[in-house]
């Protein structure tokens, strides 16, 4: 079987980067789908409709490609966050999130046109953050990484320190799990190793 090429519908420089450190190159395709137009609760439902909505929406630009979409969420006390509007809802977020733990969930959907396949999938890994000061949160606040983040922090940046602990998939809080990833592949009949560069 040909292998086709990666394609990740996502402007996250984070996913991109995993990819990488693993081998994998993707063609990066951002899908511009406006989220705002599904408005579902259940917090996996959501990650894993608006993943197959961002890898549908690139899926005719590719004639031959293997497509992923993803999409994270920070669920808490029964609220859903995306990613901040701006700096003082980041603040206030973090004085919610501060000495308590959140799920972030995030969808995965992976379409094979050539063999007229899709797979959606959710990973979940519990988050529990650090206690912090104002003076904590306004600086780590000020360093613009929130902004770009659901649930206002990046595990693999300056919001590592205020991370304690996490329950479950390391990288699925980055925003790709990629012992998930491996699954999907391999229900597809792919190995990992076919995608490396």
């Amino acid at each position: 079987m040909k292998i086709p090429p990666f394609v990740l519908a996502s402007a996250s420089p984070a996913r991109r980067r995993l990819l990488q450190t693993v081998g994998i190159e993707p063609i990066v395709q951002p899908s511009d789908f406006d989220e705002s137009q599904i408005e579902l609760s259940e917090p996996a439902e959501l990650v894993k409709t608006l993943a197959q909505y961002k890898a549908e929406t690139v899926v005719p630009q590719f004639e031959s490609a293997l497509i992923m979409g993803c999409d994270s969420v920070l669920s808490m006390n029964g609220e859903i966050y995306g990613k901040p509007a701006d700096a003082s809802e980041a603040i206030a977020r973090w004085q919610i999130m501060q000495g308590n733990f959140g799920d972030l969930y995030t969808g995965h959907a992976l379409i094979d046109p050539g063999q007229n396949h899709t797979l959606v999938k959710s990973q979940v890994t519990r988050v529990y953050f650090a206690q912090m000061s104002d003076r904590a949160i306004e600086a780590y606040v000020a360093t613009g990484e929130p902004l770009k983040c659901a649930g206002a922090f990046a595990i693999e940046g300056f919001g590592s320190f205020f991370v304690e602990k996490i329950e479950g998939c390391h990288t699925n809080v980055i925003g790709l799990s990629l012992p998930l990833l491996r699954q999907m592949l391999s229900e597809l009949e792919y190995d990992v190793t076919d995608f490396w560069q």
